[in-house]
């Protein structure tokens, strides 16, 4: 339990690295990714008070939801090891479940959480759409007794909570922050703890527009606009321009990006900054959120569409 206390309680400052000038527009990254080797970027603010509300509960379990790749389920696994907390991950996708060796295998995602101690729940593409209703959590209860909930993606009040922390009181000489946006639990919080001259710019991996209500629902400023033209076709969707780029950037400044969120991010940044979409002279703060664990599942998945893949 103490481990947890020393991993969330004092979490190191990350650096803001200028990456480039574009078209008179200096474009610095906050370098969250850097918070932990194994709970980094968001999922480290997001996870620091849900654990320590877990402990105070005196919960001796955290069940969460996710994908086979998700990052969420690698970063609870890790976190919930570090703190003596047993874990579940409730995934979608029964058929990863029928032969678990096999899908252990070939998924690093689930392989990493798995060493960390989770015990996996494989579920119905169904039966997850139902995972926020009562009566699908209490069958849960029924099943692995009382747990903590953390909700899918990490987000809810303690997670904004968490997210508040992004910003320090020096980020203030910038004019944008911006950050991807997957469930709207960090964007939220960085709006909430932004100054008032800032405008805050999400960038959503995911298609739709029910983004919006969510974000509403956590933050207390409007000083933020989504743009929702840099997804490359939605959730986990990539093309070669885009590792073309991110290829590109790791050999222009030194810095790995994720496919699946701040890639896009740097990506649509880079690009808006081009077509002179920001004021001369603006100074603009993104933040990396992490997630590079994925990046090895995602070359699997570029090996069989004749993708180049993505060079760390």
């Amino acid at each position: 339990m103490s481990q947890s206390v020393n991993l969330f309680t004092h979490a190191p400052i990350v650096p803001n690295r200028f990456i480039a000038e574009v078209n008179g527009i200096s474009i610095h990254l906050k370098r969250e990714d850097l918070l932990h080797p194994e709970v980094s970027g968001n999922k480290f603010r997001k996870l620091k008070y849900n654990i320590a509300e877990a402990i105070s509960q005196k919960r001796e379990i955290l069940l969460t939801f996710g994908g086979a790749y998700s990052n969420h389920i690698a970063a609870t696994a890790a976190a919930g090891k570090i703190s003596g907390l047993k874990t579940i991950g409730v995934i979608r996708g029964e058929e990863l479940g029928k032969d678990l060796e096999k899908t252990l295998q070939e998924n690093p995602t689930l392989r990493f959480a798995h060493v960390c101690g989770m015990r996996f729940h494989f579920i119905s593409r169904s039966d997850y759409r139902q995972k926020t209703s009562e009566a699908f959590i209490e069958e849960l209860h029924e099943k692995f007794g009382n747990f903590y909930l953390v909700p899918e993606g990490g987000t809810n009040e303690l997670a904004i909570k968490g997210c508040e922390e992004i910003l320090l009181q020096g980020d203030a000489e910038f004019d944008v922050i911006s950050c991807a946006v997957g469930t709207g639990g960090t964007i939220s919080g960085i709006i909430n703890s932004s100054a008032e001259h800032q405008q805050i710019l999400g960038f959503p991996a995911l298609k739709g527009d029910f983004l919006k209500s969510e974000i509403e629902r956590f933050s207390k400023k409007s000083n933020w606009e989504l743009i929702p033209n840099y997804h490359f076709g939605g959730y986990a969707k990539v093309d070669r321009e885009l590792i073309e780029f991110m290829n590109d950037f790791r050999s222009n400044y030194g810095v790995l990006l994720d496919p699946v969120y701040t890639g896009k991010m740097m990506y649509g940044i880079f690009h808006l900054a081009r077509k002179g979409y920001f004021l001369k002279n603006t100074r603009i703060l993104a933040i990396h959120t992490g997630g590079l664990q994925g990046i090895s599942g995602m070359n699997e998945v570029l090996k069989m569409k004749n993708l180049p893949p993505i060079l760390t």
